[in-house]
């Protein structure tokens, strides 16, 4: 016989028997095992022995106790048991407004819901612990013979020890069943040694009652301790009292728990072993006192027994390094029932023995903020911040170099410094040259810091303004790589508009102004004009003009050192106001030959070079001889240009030169946009207009939507006439002015006829001498039934416009028409019927239309 089949003969005869089926040995559960399930089959058939039972039973035999997780957190738990902790929470935060916002302490410590009540079984097992009816005995037997046992207690007390007979070892300690069970196995096993330890231990029955989060009987393991049976139910509500745990047994008090001993000192000699049918009885919290401020845990404490404020502060961990001991406010009711506020003194043996009362609110003042021996420095500073005072420091002390103490983006060239007058509380701004400061140590610029002063620190807007021009074209540069990059992986770019000279200086300005008063004017000036950083600025300590000047930044080169203006404010003889405007001879201030102090309220204008770096261009495109983008001067005309460019080759076609002004593009756009605004209000109308006889409103829409989607569509040229031939050889025609932006294109002799408009096919026709007008029409087709025959018209290749019926030496409709020569037929407005339209609203549409399509076959 096989050992499989051994194997399964004994489980047959020995699988009702549960010591005896633990004789088995692991390697035979284990081979059995890894056989194939159908083999496994065949065998358990032929055998007669339940496969699954078999199974199940080697399953149950070497499982290990799982761990249970016996209480989950609040936010994993059911939607009516997470709406009833949204209503508790609720009412627990109306509580701790009562309270400052204050939440009671220790209530978390076993906040949760249980999520099973099975018995805890991870809990070490002491060797004092008493068996009992329940409990399970582990025996490994080796040697001689090798058994694992299994050995239930059972409801007499003993336990069934094979071949040996009962063994009664209920109400012994585990160390004592112990020795009595290898005692017996040395006596009547020979040559075999044991090993014992308990295994699957006794549940028991107890009850969680009073301000239990969830209260009610639970079962838990015969180890288990007043906090377990804590765990398991979930905790104590905050109406329920943290130090007055009671432990009952049969009716009696046999002890009492107080939590803060294990939360404040991991005291857990109260923690009591509890046995089957104890209470835990949670009773109402009781008298509560709060205590905020600069303790280490601010929080609401339960009073047990008479508390002082010394040992209320060792509660709440103590007072932190920035509390003020010497102040201690009390908020108490007195015998009135009125709120009151009482001071204490931690550091007196008064104060610390001070008796609080149940409702009293304690706040610990925390120190005051740095009062003196300082100095400060704000703005573009590698490290801002509060520096240590000495007498006789300078500010080479401070900032003792331009690249490591200050940030890429500083204006390394200029600081101020904010003084406080210590016995008038003013404030003001001595101007700091930081560069030459730094450079010549001890010398007149490296001034003697007075305690308190600011340095103010500022961002050269010209180096911020570089960076960020490489910071965009690198990101343009790497947008597929920047598109792949996280969101938090992006750095956030430093805000330097908080270090310029207008954010810096603007609470500075702001109390100069709040000081200001009879006697003491406000000690602010402006400087506008050619100036890196034009705005208000305090008056310079020196007030010279040129000191004010450079704390704006310095001239800029469109800057005209000829004169300057100083406008300045007083008051007359009779008590009015007065201005009083000084010419300045601005060049010889900078160079110190002239000085002048400033006053309160001055304003500084430095001038501009009249038209500095004004350059004016005019391009020229098409048939000059030298095309190109040309710089005019002052007063020049479009034909010294057109010398300068070489004048027209011999394939210009003067007469259809197309000169555009960007102040006309500008004007059309503004028509554009007023006809389309007068389009879309007349749409309206007929749209809301509630009559359709015969689907005329419907029509009428449409006309109306097409126009308006004509006057959308086109585009602004800004198109001047003008007789390009004339402006060439004719020195009587009128000079033509240029402006910048003027652009003149000269086409090509041109060989066609255009027809616009309402025709059946709009199209260019090859030009013939001897057509007219009407011949013209007839080849696209003619007029449609939208077309206004009346208000025909012809664009001359030069851009003027002749009206057929109306010229008189245009001779009618019958007139020959030249190359390059536009016909107009315009929609008839007259059939919209009671619509304020603009009868030439088309005209503007294809004038533009016309003069792009001029310019674009050009190209």
């Amino acid at each position: 016989m096989t050992l499989t089949k051994r194997l399964l003969t004994v489980l047959a005869l020995v699988l009702p028997v549960t010591t005896a089926a633990q004789s088995i040995s692991q390697s035979q559960i284990e081979q059995f095992r890894s056989m194939p399930r159908a083999q496994q089959e065949a065998l358990a058939n032929q055998y007669g022995v339940d496969l699954d039972a078999i199974t199940s039973s080697v399953g149950q035999q070497n499982q290990r106790p799982r761990n249970v997780n016996v209480v989950e957190p609040v936010d994993a738990i059911s939607d009516e048991e997470r709406e009833r902790a949204r209503e508790e929470w609720e009412s627990d935060e109306e509580q701790d407004q009562t309270y400052g916002g204050l939440k009671p302490f220790g209530y978390d410590l076993f906040a949760g819901s249980p999520t099973t009540f099975a018995p805890v079984t991870e809990i070490p097992i002491p060797n004092d612990y008493t068996l009992g009816p329940g409990d399970v005995l582990r025996v490994q037997l080796w040697g001689k013979e090798n058994q694992q046992l299994a050995l239930p207690v059972s409801r007499d007390g003993t336990i069934s020890f094979p071949q040996s007979g009962p063994l009664t070892v209920a109400g012994l300690s585990f160390d004592q069943a112990r020795d009595q069970i290898k005692k017996r196995v040395s006596e009547q096993y020979i040559g075999v040694q044991a090993s014992v330890s308990l295994g699957e231990l006794r549940s028991m029955r107890v009850f969680v009652l009073g301000e239990a989060r969830n209260a009610g009987s639970y079962t838990v393991s015969s180890l288990s301790t007043i906090t377990n049976a804590l765990y398991v139910s979930g905790g104590i509500q905050r109406t329920g009292s943290l130090r007055k745990i009671q432990h009952k047994r049969d009716g009696k008090l046999i002890g009492e728990l107080d939590l803060y001993d294990l939360l404040l000192a991991g005291d857990t000699s109260d923690d009591n072993r509890l046995q089957p049918g104890d209470v835990i009885f949670i009773p109402p919290v009781g008298d509560r006192v709060g205590i905020d401020g600069e303790v280490y845990r601010p929080a609401l404490y339960e009073l047990k027994n008479t508390t002082n404020l010394q040992e209320l502060v060792n509660l709440a961990g103590g007072l932190t390094p920035q509390a003020y001991p010497q102040l201690v406010r009390i908020e108490r009711n007195n015998d009135d029932f009125l709120r009151i506020i009482a001071e204490a003194n931690l550091t007196t043996r008064k104060g610390r023995h001070a008796k609080v009362r149940p409702g009293d609110h304690i706040e610990v003042a925390s120190i005051s903020d740095i009062t003196g021996q300082y100095v400060e420095v704000k703005g573009a500073a590698t490290r801002p911040g509060r520096y240590a005072w000495v007498p006789g420091m300078r500010v080479s002390s401070v900032i003792r170099s331009l690249d490591n103490d200050l940030l890429q983006e500083a204006d390394k060239r200029y600081a101020a410094i904010v003084r406080t007058d210590p016995e008038t509380d003013t404030v003001s701004v001595i101007n700091l040259r930081l560069r030459q400061a730094l450079n010549n140590p001890g010398g007149e610029n490296d001034i003697r810091l007075q305690e308190k002063d600011q340095f103010l620190i500022f961002a050269d807007e010209g180096k911020v303004s570089a960076k960020n021009s490489d910071l965009n074209d690198s990101k343009r540069q790497d947008a597929p790589r920047i598109m792949e990059v996280e969101e938090d992986e992006v750095a956030e770019e430093t805000d330097y508009s908080r270090f310029s000279r207008e954010a810096l200086f603007a609470p500075v300005l702001q109390r100069l102004k709040a000081q200001a008063k009879p006697g003491a004017p406000q000690q602010t000036i402006q400087v506008t004009g050619p100036v890196r950083y034009p705005g208000e600025y305090p008056l310079p300590a020196s007030k010279q003009v040129a000191d004010a000047i450079y704390v704006a930044g310095g001239l800029i080169d469109s800057a005209s050192l000829h004169t300057a203006e100083l406008a300045r404010f007083g008051v007359d003889s009779d008590g009015t106001g007065e201005t009083d405007i000084k010419n300045l001879d601005l060049q010889a201030v900078m160079k110190g030959q002239a000085t002048i102090a400033l006053q309160s309220r001055d304003r500084l204008l430095i001038k501009s070079i009249p038209e500095f770096a004004q350059a004016k261009t005019i391009e020229l495109a098409g048939e000059v001889r030298y095309p190109g983008e040309y710089t005019v001067r002052n007063g020049e005309t479009l034909r010294d240009v057109i010398q300068r460019a070489g004048g027209l080759t011999n394939n210009a076609f003067p007469e259809g030169a197309v000169f555009t002004r960007e102040k006309l593009r500008q004007l059309e756009a503004q028509r554009l946009r007023e006809a389309e605004a007068r389009l879309q209000g007349d749409l309206l109308g007929v749209q809301l207009k509630g009559d359709d006889i015969g689907g005329q409103n419907a029509q009428r829409t449409q006309q109306v939507r097409d126009l308006l989607d004509d006057v959308q569509s086109a585009r602004p040229v800004g198109r001047m006439v003008i007789n390009l031939e004339d402006v060439v050889s004719d020195d009587a025609y009128q000079a033509i002015r240029l402006q910048d932006g003027d652009r003149l294109t000269v086409p090509l002799i041109p060989q066609s006829v255009s027809v616009f408009g309402e025709v059946q096919f709009p199209t260019s026709h090859l030009h013939t001498e001897g057509l007219t007008v009407d011949d013209y029409l007839e080849r696209s087709g003619g007029p449609t039934r939208q077309a206004d025959e009346d208000r025909v018209y012809v664009v001359k290749a030069d851009g003027s416009v002749m009206l057929p019926e109306k010229s008189r030496w245009f001779g009618g409709r019958s007139q020959q028409l030249a190359p390059g020569d536009t016909v107009i037929v315009p929609i008839d407005v007259d059939r919209l019927n009671q619509l304020e339209l603009w009868s030439n609203v088309s005209q503007i549409v294809y004038q533009m239309a016309l003069g792009a399509a001029a310019v674009g076959n050009l190209q």
